[in-house]
């Protein structure tokens, strides 16, 4: 995540001629901190459909006694016992930023009636009341399932995400991955004091963030002149420009923390060129910075080898 937010943000500032080092800088904390919210918000949409289901089920009650005709298992109470949602609901950490929270689900209340629609009216979850297993490791599947196939790669919710912050579009795919990563760390033991995944998992993960784009940035005559070396002038202008900003934060990585394994800035890189640059560009910029880091261990500029 830090380190496709530096892309991200490297970009943009090459985008927006002008921008000072400080502005950026101050900019790339605060799309840190909105990526970091919209995954909380992503969890709360998991109360938000416990809490509609909860409020169809009493509705039925009513109606049932007043009828005198009780039934048990019924979808919205199935839903409402999910012992999964039920643990998000009380998760202390989740519940007071549902409670400061200035985008709020029940301002998408039509969004959250069509994504319970579809969920109860859907295979999976037809087959999950078959196999009438209400186990915890069963309800937590169930809702792995639900955000997995409901709330990932849903255009509705991208459009609305992208009415609420310009930054929330651009992170909700990675942001998914970690909402199932947290769906996966609850435990039958778990209670309302589960830590939810934090923002940093350290102070030093803030300050590579931080380190890794000012030395992106301020490098950027430098580390460009180590790519344009190895490729002919040519060539060098008619790179995509996202080849060049990832191969510019990988050599700012290499250069500025000699802590960090080739192996691990070269994978984390070559998978961001996968998702945000051209078919061919992993490829490409694993050639390149192989032989970049060749050239530099040889003059004694870098002393780890891949």
């Amino acid at each position: 995540m830090i380190r496709l937010k530096v892309v991200q943000l490297t970009y943009s500032f090459y985008q927006n001629e002008g921008k000072s080092l400080d502005v950026a800088e101050k900019e790339l904390n605060f799309s840190m901190s909105k990526a970091y919210e919209l995954y909380l918000y992503l969890l709360s949409l998991l109360v938000e459909i416990q809490k509609y289901a909860a409020r169809r089920n009493e509705q039925r009650l009513a109606r049932e006694q007043r009828s005198g005709a009780v039934s048990n298992n019924s979808s919205d109470q199935i839903l409402a016992c999910n012992k999964l949602l039920l643990l998000l609901r009380s998760n202390k950490a989740l519940n007071e930023y549902i409670e400061n929270q200035k985008a709020a689900w029940d301002e998408e209340e039509n969004l959250v009636k069509r994504l319970y629609s579809d969920f109860i009216d859907s295979d999976i979850f037809g087959l999950y009341v078959d196999k009438a297993d209400f186990s915890f490791a069963a309800d937590r599947e169930l809702i792995r399932k639900f955000y997995k196939t409901y709330i990932c790669d849903n255009e509705d919710i991208d459009s609305m995400l992208e009415d609420h912050s310009l930054y929330w579009n651009d992170d909700k795919e990675i942001i998914d991955s970690f909402v199932l990563k947290t769906i996966k760390r609850f435990t039958e033991e778990s209670n309302e004091e589960m830590p939810l995944l934090p923002e940093f998992s350290s102070d030093d993960d803030r300050r590579f963030a931080q380190d890794l784009f000012h030395a992106t940035l301020t490098r950027d005559a430098e580390l460009r002149g180590f790519i344009r070396d190895n490729t002919r002038n040519w060539e060098f202008n008619r790179l995509a420009v996202m080849d060049v900003i990832i191969m510019q934060i990988a050599l700012a990585e290499i250069l500025t923390f000699p802590t960090i394994p080739l192996s691990v800035t070269f994978n984390e890189y070559l998978d961001i060129a996968k998702v945000y640059s051209t078919p061919k560009s992993a490829s490409y910029i694993n050639g390149m910075l192989d032989g970049i880091v060749k050239n530099l261990h040889e003059q004694g500029i870098v002393n780890k080898t891949r």
